[in-house]
């Protein structure tokens, strides 16, 4: 499938990332963030139980070329800077060729004409958004329509400066100037968003959310979670890790013993793994390692107990912890 899209912002050779996940041109990253999962979730294939294959394909390369570029760039530090002040640049362009622009649908006529631009303009994007990848035959003409909107806005907020979309650039000092002491009513310049102290990933962002499940013994939530993350990214060894102790607790042991698996290939030194990889082999009849276990786990070549409440995991689970 092609990804071309001439309209709106893109028709000046621009990616228009904020079209892409449909948030507004002065969205901040929280709100960014929030909006991206909500559109993974919707395109992931393993979130669309009741699309076929072909539905499935085009989700995923959706994600993939889309939607995933636009929130790296969007939420990465440089990045944004960038991007934002390319945008800014844009905004000023469209002044100058104002009168040259058409517009080609009802919604980006109106938001022209409008009085109160703002209100109009997140209003749409928001009503927009609430459907936006419902058709995926139909995604990038929705895309196009939001960028077209974002056209509107930036020529006409760029034309009024005090309202123009802002980068986030520093503060500009001038050097050897001496200051002046005549106080000035012109307030200093917004700072840009602070970044969190560690930007998550996405993947990191499932992993902490199924941690937090696991904890409250939710584990099938926490399952789902961790199975989006290795869609993601399936040679992550601590979400291998991670996803084998949720099949321990719930008995499902030949499961455990896959993941754990993949994480000793990935990590030879995961602690998890090393630790109850060889319980696992034992309560499922075959070579243990290195590691003892207990006399409860020696099932010999029975299947291990599952009952859920017996035998080597019952009493790890249950009461007896030390």
């Amino acid at each position: 499938m092609s990804f071309k899209i001439d309209r709106g912002l893109f028709k000046y050779d621009f990616i228009d990332h904020h079209a892409v996940l449909c948030v507004p041109v002065d969205a901040d990253v929280k709100e960014i963030r929030k909006r991206y999962l909500k559109i993974a979730r919707r395109l992931h294939p393993d979130s669309n139980f009741t699309e076929n294959a072909s539905q499935k394909e085009l989700g995923n390369e959706l994600l993939s070329k889309l939607v995933n570029p636009a929130y790296e760039k969007l939420c990465g530090d440089r990045t944004r800077t960038e991007y934002i002040l390319i945008l800014s640049q844009i905004g000023k362009r469209l002044i100058q060729e104002s009168t040259s622009i058409t517009l080609n649908t009802e919604l980006a006529r109106q938001l022209a004409q409008t009085p109160n631009l703002d209100h109009f303009y997140k209003s749409a994007i928001a009503k927009i958004g609430e459907s936006q990848y419902d058709s995926l035959e139909q995604a990038l003409q929705v895309i196009a329509q939001v960028s077209e909107l974002n056209l509107v806005y930036l020529m006409r907020s760029t034309s009024k400066p005090s309202a123009a979309p802002r980068p986030p650039a520093q503060p500009k000092v001038e050097s050897g100037t001496p200051q002046s002491n005549t106080p000035k009513n012109t307030p200093p310049a917004p700072a840009p968003p602070p970044a969190p102290p560690k930007e998550d990933s996405i993947v990191e962002q499932y992993i902490r959310r199924a941690q937090s499940l696991i904890d409250k013994n939710q584990f099938a939530q926490a399952k789902v979670e961790l199975q989006d993350a290795l869609k993601l990214e399936p040679k992550n060894s601590h979400c291998h890790s991670l996803i084998a102790m949720v099949y321990l607790k719930q008995n499902q042991l030949k499961m455990a013993k896959i993941h754990f698996d993949n994480a000793l290939k990935l990590d030879p030194n995961d602690e998890a793994a090393l630790q109850w990889k060889p319980k696992i082999d034992r309560a499922l009849g075959q070579q243990p390692s290195d590691h003892k276990v207990t006399s409860s786990a020696n099932n010999g070549d029975k299947q291990p107990d599952k009952s859920g409440s017996g035998g080597l995991f019952g009493g790890l689970f249950g009461g007896k912890k030390k």
